[in-house]
């Protein structure tokens, strides 16, 4: 699938580092250095701009890396850009350490999936067939 983007950074096009990888890694640009300070969110952003085809969107979404070893994730995992959204990419960043991060251009901040969607149509019933879990929520299946 082709994806048209405009790149207005100074840093190089997200890629797939392996053959394998779902997501591509995304990277902060700004002019200055961003102190994300500890419980502090921020939106970095990364100048690039995206024209995604319909039925697809570019999940944004934290690197593990980042998160394990600095406790910075994206807010809200995984944030979702339309294919009508034609604004430049944002990253929402949370800084859940205790020691201030810094942020600077080039940096790498989350990565990028594309993925296929569809969209739902609600058909209103009087009531839903029965299943063996039923109405049983969170934790009920035994996971940890």
């Amino acid at each position: 699938m082709k994806i048209k983007i405009i790149n207005k950074s100074n840093n190089q096009l997200p890629h797939y580092e392996t053959k394998s990888s779902a997501g591509m890694d995304i990277k902060a640009y700004t002019p200055n250095e961003i102190i994300l300070e500890p419980l502090e969110r921020k939106i970095v952003k990364t100048g690039l701009f995206l024209s995604l085809p319909v039925g697809y969107e570019a999940q944004v979404r934290s690197r593990s890396g980042l998160s394990i070893k600095h406790g910075v994730c994206v807010l809200n995992s995984p944030g979702t850009i339309d294919s009508d959204y034609r604004g430049e990419v944002g990253v929402i960043l949370i800084n859940l350490s205790k020691e201030p991060f810094l942020i600077h251009n080039g940096d790498r901040i989350a990565q990028l999936v594309i993925a296929h969607h569809e969209q739902g149509e609600w058909i209103e019933v009087e009531e839903l067939s029965n299943t063996e879990r039923g109405n049983k929520g969170f934790g009920s299946t035994g996971i940890n």
